[in-house]
């Protein structure tokens, strides 16, 4: 098993570890209800050390992304970060991560920790294949230690211990600081729905970080938050989850990618793509909630009308929302909100509809 430089503070404060894609994680120090109101009230603290971080350089880095990643990558600007999927020849979801522009021909992707391996993999290939010789693609993962700080407190406990304003900063852009003395990324952005920053630092000096930020957000409410809570957190607010949501057998446009697929460029799979738009998908990924009792879990099946027709790909009870809620594969007949479905909770068959994504959204200020 795979752990974190945070591994030995987790279990000093408690954390129950389980195993998550090979690693050894803390799924909750407390309870998850009460780290997810934390995060919604207050703040909560993340361990995201598990995630991978490629470097992608040279004079040729633009052009390979162009046809590597979904996403247009024209006039981005330094200092910012893009959403983007990579997909296979076919089409389906290699994986979700996002794109930092480090500096001119400089980029940095992070993605997920279970998918980090074949990523780098793929990316490689492609470079070899296509002929991109100006291209350097290295793995920085055990090098960069990562934590998100979220909530509407965030600004409040980070701005003081970061060198430059922070307070200030829009959405997905990041500046390069210090938080007293240690070497940081800090972004605007993250993975529960609220306001916050993830933060980059070295692997050796990322406990510091989390100590720093721990002690500073004690009198703010700040809890750590494990992966139980993040998964609430993320459902609520309708944000995917690789491995359950999608994976190589879905496309962006069966999910909530679309947005991030330019099919007016040429990328690995965008043909299958533009022919899937023409067509129509086969297959909608949607929101539902609970009207009969139960939680509908990852691969519970779907019917109407006494016929299956889909598949639970998440699903839980939703604190700040106060219902069960999930996402689902259906018919694209069956996507419109009100739409009512059975699920089948082990031996039972439970009713639900389908709702708006996200479940959940926070009132800006």
């Amino acid at each position: 098993m795979k752990r974190t430089p945070l591994y030995d503070r987790h279990i000093r404060l408690g954390a129950r570890i389980i195993d998550f894609g090979g690693w050894d994680m803390p799924v909750q120090y407390t309870t998850v209800i009460e780290e997810h109101k934390a995060t919604r009230q207050a703040a909560g603290l993340f361990d995201i050390c598990h995630m991978g971080e490629i470097d992608v350089k040279g004079s040729g880095a633009f052009d390979f992304l162009q046809i590597v990643m979904s996403r247009n990558l024209e006039g981005q600007k330094e200092g910012t970060m893009r959403l983007s999927v990579m997909t296979t020849e076919q089409g389906g979801v290699i994986d979700d991560l996002t794109i930092y522009l480090i500096e001119d021909n400089w980029y940095r992707i992070v993605t997920n920790a279970g998918t980090k391996d074949k990523d780098l993999a793929w990316m490689v290939k492609l470079k070899d294949k296509r002929g991109f010789t100006g291209v350097e693609i290295v793995d920085m993962s055990d090098a960069i230690g990562k934590v998100d700080i979220q909530g509407p407190e965030s600004h409040a406990v980070l701005a003081p211990l970061v060198r430059d304003d922070v307070t200030s900063l829009k959405y997905y852009h990041f500046i390069e600081t210090v938080i007293e003395d240690i070497p940081v990324l800090v972004s605007r952005s993250g993975y529960t729905g609220e306001d916050g920053f993830e933060i980059y630092g070295d692997a050796d000096n990322i406990g510091e970080v989390w100590d720093t930020l721990l002690a500073a957000g004690a009198d703010r409410g700040l809890l750590p938050v494990g992966l139980g809570a993040r998964d609430t957190l993320r459902l609520e607010s309708g944000f995917m989850l690789y491995g359950n949501d999608m994976d190589e057998t879905t496309t962006p446009l069966e999910v909530t990618y679309g947005w991030v697929s330019n099919l007016e460029k040429d990328f690995v799979g965008s043909d299958i793509l533009r022919k899937q738009r023409e067509e129509g998908v086969k297959k909608k990924l949607v929101g539902f909630e609970m009207l009969d009792r139960g939680i509908a879990r990852h691969g519970y099946k779907v019917f109407k009308d006494g016929s299956e027709v889909g598949e639970v790909t998440s699903g839980t009870f939703a604190p700040t929302v106060g219902k069960a809620i999930g996402m689902a594969f259906v018919p694209p007949s069956l996507k419109e909100p009100g739409t009512e479905i059975d699920i089948h909770i082990r031996s039972k068959s439970a009713k639900a509809k389908i709702v708006g994504i996200p479940f959940y959204k926070r009132k800006k200020t």
